[in-house]
């Protein structure tokens, strides 16, 4: 065993265990034991799993790609104080307010990496499993030689789940399968991408770095993809695809239901809530938001109502002469 396969036992472990479990639940429902189909909502299975243990990482992550996206004026207010300060204390100082900056909004710039870090072992792993099984091996688990050679040869569409891109071995359906799903691959990443930077980002934080950064992105991790998929078995681009379109509808649901105030998609929110009647009691709400941070400091909002006219120092004299 090599020192990466070390590594990454305890996940193949894990994945073998979710995919034996998933195919054998569906054969014992009627379906084909070598169909790939099969095996595919086995994958399937994998990605639920994964994907909802990783939603508190998933919010988390938006909520502070949201906050960098907001403190970008202030983070340039900083920048521009300590921009003809070389010294180090000025160094000093400046990563000391920045990270301060970051703590109050609850912010980190690595927030967003997280969740593609921490799939990316998931990804080794399972091309592992696949290479194992295409050829014959038992896994580590409960992938013993009989299921890894029913996963190994499984196909959709005509295409091996273990085949790859860039040796099809002459089998069409290897390049068509395989493109179909960079395509569904890339397309899925970009409107992901495209959702934040299109309707979630208030005008204030468009004109910051961060932004045009973001914007890039939309484009760089698509070719990541469409690079990446030539290279990847056709059972761990289902996967990846498969995460994407998670990730994709995830984040429509964030984007609707907790838009970045002043966003686009905030807009529309509120014109949904007010179409509903809901807005007078949303925390969204400007005026709400203001008596909750009385209510924080202690202090008890003024009840609305018709404002008390000022009085003049004449009309006051006439008031107290006529009490006397």
């Amino acid at each position: 065993m090599g020192f990466i396969d070390t590594i990454l036992w305890p996940l193949k472990w894990l994945i073998e265990v979710i995919l034996v479990a998933g195919h054998t639940g569906l054969t014992a429902i009627g379906l084909d034991y070598d169909s790939g189909l099969t095996w595919v909502l086995s994958i399937l299975l994998l990605v639920l799993i994964v994907r909802s243990a990783m939603i508190p990482l998933m919010i988390r992550q938006i909520k502070s790609m949201r906050g960098m996206m907001e403190i970008q004026p202030e983070l340039q207010k900083i920048n521009d104080k300590y921009k003809n300060k070389r010294d180090q204390f000025s160094q000093q100082a400046k990563q000391q307010e920045i990270m301060a900056l970051y703590k109050q909004h609850g912010s980190s710039p690595l927030s967003g990496c997280w969740p593609m870090l921490i799939q990316m072992p998931i990804f080794f792993a399972l091309f592992r499993v696949l290479n194992a099984a295409n050829a014959g091996t038992a896994g580590v688990g409960l992938m013993n030689e009989d299921l890894a050679h029913s996963f190994g040869n499984s196909t959709i569409f005509g295409a091996p789940l273990s085949a790859v891109l860039s040796d099809p071995g002459g089998n069409v359906s290897v390049i068509v399968v395989a493109i179909t799903i960079i395509v569904l691959m890339v397309g899925s990443q970009f409107f992901t991408q495209f959702q934040i930077t299109a309707q979630n980002v208030s005008p204030q934080a468009k004109a910051s770095p961060m932004y045009r950064q973001q914007q890039m992105m939309m484009y760089i991790l698509p070719l990541v993809m469409a690079v990446t998929g030539f290279m990847f078995p056709i059972g761990v681009m289902t996967y990846w695809l498969l995460s994407n379109l998670w990730t994709m509808g995830q984040q429509w649901w964030t984007i609707r239901a907790m838009p970045t105030p002043g966003s686009e998609a905030a807009k529309k929110r509120e014109e949904r809530l007010r179409a509903a009647g809901k807005w007078e009691t949303s925390p969204e709400n400007p005026e709400n938001q203001k008596k909750k941070k009385l209510e924080e400091q202690g202090i008890e909002p003024k009840p609305a109502g018709q404002r008390q006219q000022p009085v003049s120092k004449q009309r006051s004299k006439k008031k107290k002469k006529k009490k006397k």
